[in-house]
């Protein structure tokens, strides 16, 4: 990953990341503490960091991720940018190891199949998904077993979808502490990193075998 050109040291960049996607602080908390390490980080480079390093922390993941189930749990549920509600995609697999993510503007059919197709072109195709009484998400899969020729299981079953809630309710809180999304791609990039903190932390991405999640955050960007 480049970080020739940036006026600050790479630990520097990956560990104000870090503190930001993992725990409840703003820009200006990360900005505080970095100072008092005399260190002057304007809150706005921080944004600008997440924004760039983020998403390419995903797409390095991706090729340590270790492999998942293949009956999941599917839902969404709606996070605010500039006051207007979005909806994040999520699906888990039985164990509660992340399958994949996606923000949307709308939900319906066809954000639910955009997610759908992307879950499975990164994991493969599932046994079956349980899901709640979304007709939106219904309509999905039996269109892409329609288009694909898959053979996916719909189930319906509220209390196995707890599983997926329950990482809803974690990435929410870091949304509330960040105050707020300003811009659509912001909030993609920021999800992208909140989501692969998690992913770290349940032991999904050993890109070290044995490594704390600081360590294993850290070699993903070498």
């Amino acid at each position: 990953m480049e970080f020739t050109g940036r006026h600050f040291p790479k630990d520097v960049i990956l560990t104000t990341l870090r503190w930001y996607l993992r725990y409840k602080l703003s820009y200006r908390d990360i900005e505080e503490l970095i100072a008092e390490r005399g260190i002057d980080v304007d809150h706005s480079t921080l944004n600008r960091w997440v924004i760039k390093y983020a998403p390419l922390l995903v797409t390095a993941a991706r090729r340590h991720k270790r492999s998942i189930g293949v009956s999941w749990r599917f839902d969404e549920t709606y996070i605010k940018v500039r006051g207007q509600w979005k909806y994040l995609y999520r699906a888990v697999d039985k164990v509660g190891d992340t399958i994949d993510f996606l923000l949307t503007a709308k939900r319906d059919t066809k954000a639910a199949l955009r997610f759908l197709r992307q879950a499975i072109r990164n994991n493969g195709t599932p046994v079956k998904i349980n899901i709640d009484k979304s007709g939106a998400n219904t309509a999905a899969i039996g269109a892409y077993n329609k288009e694909s020729g898959a053979t996916i299981e719909i189930r319906q079953c509220k209390y196995l979808n707890n599983i997926v809630e329950q990482d809803h309710r974690r990435v929410k809180q870091k949304t509330r502490a960040a105050l707020g999304f300003k811009a659509f791609y912001s909030a993609h990039a920021t999800l992208q990193g909140v989501e692969l903190i998690q992913m770290i932390r349940k032991g999904q991405v050993r890109p070290i075998p044995g490594g704390s999640y600081i360590e294993q955050f850290n070699h993903l960007a070498m």
